[in-house]
């Protein structure tokens, strides 16, 4: 158990989004998302929060960990043909993981979405967000353009608005 990311994730709250990440910026983010999906057949969720409750904490639960079950959450696995993305944010961390659906991840492998995180968390290190998030949804448009060209008439299967946890 580590006490001080406890206090950490306690300390922090819903406030810390919305100073990150303004309706302006989430407009953005959205407005990337529908842009870049022009480009492929694939579907890319955006989730941010601020930071993990008490009993998640108490029992250890990674940033990773808790991606996988907004991933299960927001139905980002339900997609025709297994090619969805979500980028997870979680705040409290600063750390970001992404989380891909098994046809993706079979194509691109995990050490291609640590590449494209650890490029967000050099933004976010620098308070940069809004930044961060948008370029790490056109680096995952590209791996996905490149795995899943757009042929005729798009779905779109997922929403694109961010999500705030």
């Amino acid at each position: 158990m580590d006490i001080n990311r406890i206090i950490k994730h306690l300390s922090i709250g819903q406030a810390s989004v919305h100073r990150s990440f303004s309706r302006a910026a989430m407009a953005n983010i959205e407005r990337t998302i529908a842009e870049v999906e022009k480009t492929h057949a694939g579907q890319i969720r955006f989730a941010v929060e601020a930071a993990l409750d008490l009993a998640p904490l108490l029992a250890g639960q990674s940033a990773r960990q808790r991606a996988i079950e907004v991933f299960s959450r927001l139905h980002v696995w339900d997609t025709e043909h297994n090619n969805g993305v979500l980028i997870y944010l979680l705040l409290a961390d600063r750390d970001v993981e992404i989380v891909a659906d098994r046809g993706v991840h079979a194509k691109l492998g995990q050490a291609v979405w640590e590449a494209v995180c650890k490029e967000m968390e050099a933004a976010f290190r620098q308070g940069r967000f809004e930044e961060g998030v948008i370029a790490g949804i056109r680096s995952v448009g590209a791996h996905l353009a490149q795995h899943y060209p757009q042929v005729g008439v798009k779905t779109n299967e997922l929403s694109d608005q961010p999500v705030i946890l």
